[in-house]
């Protein structure tokens, strides 16, 4: 079992930085991040804590911020914030609803992924974790859900506040450095000095948690590389995420459920989960430890994937390093919960086993997490 985990998973990452210790906690023991650590059974107990751990928040927020009192003062975006749904609206009015609607979820915790106003599978599992923690009297399996009247209003009662905002382009987005375009293969991304956004649009949609084709359609026009441009964006969650006692990936549904301590579903993210091909494991784990701004290693001594000719790689980190911009390691050699540099593909295709999020939905799930939490992988592996 152990040797199977091992020639399958994600391989291997780095930290570039030791996070700082919680107070009063011992000194780490000196170890390499490159050190190998021995694989480890499934287990309930908390694991060793190695040197990268992260500590958990020490008082987490558990109430959620008060819903903004003002949107955008663009036409887009009060058209946005006025969307009321309809059975049979038009097409333009309906985008707007869904818009709306995602970003609710957003800041609900019940994570879309990448807003972008389409009713897609990933929209489709977050309104159905929605409506079954909400209680609503015949919620819809994952990705069958559909917006309803009901639904909706359970929706703007949770939330309704305005959804956009006026953003004006600081220095900062624009100063790069930008790689214009990431190499297509690992090999020519090895010899990159970080793996940095690809320009301002990504960089922007990321923080806005958009779709970058959102984000050009609101601002026809704008010039993205200007510092004090005003553009039309979402507002997205900015509440953290209260502590988490559990997680489970559901292979079936594509989907990670956090858990607090009382059993209550605090979160719900769209997921790539393994496939047939290279597959998940299965059982309980835990979580080891938390790294942000990971560095990836591909050695074909160790994994099945990729070409074995291209010899050991060290990627540098950024967003659009295989692992995102966070690394949730678990007790199952090589795998993690980890980000992804492409959010349209999170659900959608399969990964090398491990479970891939949105960046951001992994770096709020990386804030809340510790070492030790539970980790349950249920279901079976979606065809690919």
């Amino acid at each position: 079992m152990a040797i199977g985990l091992w020639l399958i998973g994600c391989d291997d990452f780095k930290s570039n930085s030791r996070p700082a210790r919680a107070a009063g906690e011992a000194p780490p023991p000196a170890m390499s991040p490159a050190t190998p650590v021995t694989p480890v059974a499934p287990l309930t107990a908390a694991p060793p804590a190695p040197a990268q751990l992260r500590p958990a928040p020490a008082d987490p927020v558990l109430s959620q911020t008060p819903a903004p009192t003002f949107g955008s003062a663009s036409p887009r975006g009060k058209a946005i914030d006025a969307a009321v749904f309809a059975a049979a609206a038009p097409a333009a009015s309906m985008r707007r609803v869904l818009i709306r609607a995602e970003v609710i979820l957003d800041r609900a915790h019940f994570s879309p992924g990448a807003v972008d106003g389409r009713d897609g599978s990933n929209f489709r599992r977050a309104l159905a974790a929605f409506e079954t923690a909400r209680g609503l009297a015949a919620p819809a399996p994952a990705g069958k859900a559909s917006l309803d009247a009901a639904a909706w209003q359970a929706l703007i009662t949770a939330d309704g506040g305005p959804v956009t905002q006026d953003y004006v382009i600081t220095p900062a987005d624009v100063k790069g450095p930008f790689l214009g375009t990431v190499p297509a293969t690992m090999a020519g991304q090895a010899k990159l000095p970080r793996l940095g956004y690809t320009g301002p649009v990504q960089a922007l949609a990321e923080k806005f948690h958009m779709d970058q084709a959102l984000l050009r359609s609101l601002n026809p026009g704008a010039d993205f590389a200007k510092a004090g441009t005003s553009l039309v964006v979402i507002r997205p969650a900015d509440a953290p995420l209260p502590a988490v006692a559990r997680l489970e990936v559901d292979k079936s549904a594509d989907q990670v459920r956090a858990y607090d301590t009382a059993g209550k579903v605090v979160a719900e993210f769209p997921a790539t989960v393994g496939s047939t091909e290279r597959p998940a494991p299965s059982g309980q784990f835990a979580v080891r430890f938390v790294v942000h701004d990971p560095t990836y290693t591909y050695d074909p001594a160790r994994l099945t994937f990729g070409k074995a000719s291209m010899g050991k790689l060290t990627i540098q980190p950024g967003p659009n390093n295989p692992v995102g911009s966070t690394w949730i390691d678990l007790t199952v050699e090589t795998y993690g919960i980890h980000g992804a540099p492409d959010p349209r593909e999170i659900g959608k295709t399969a990964s090398h086993g491990c479970v891939r999020l949105t960046n951001w939905d992994a770096a709020a799930l990386g804030r809340a997490v510790k070492k030790g939490v539970p980790v349950l992988f249920v279901g079976a592996a979606r065809k690919t």
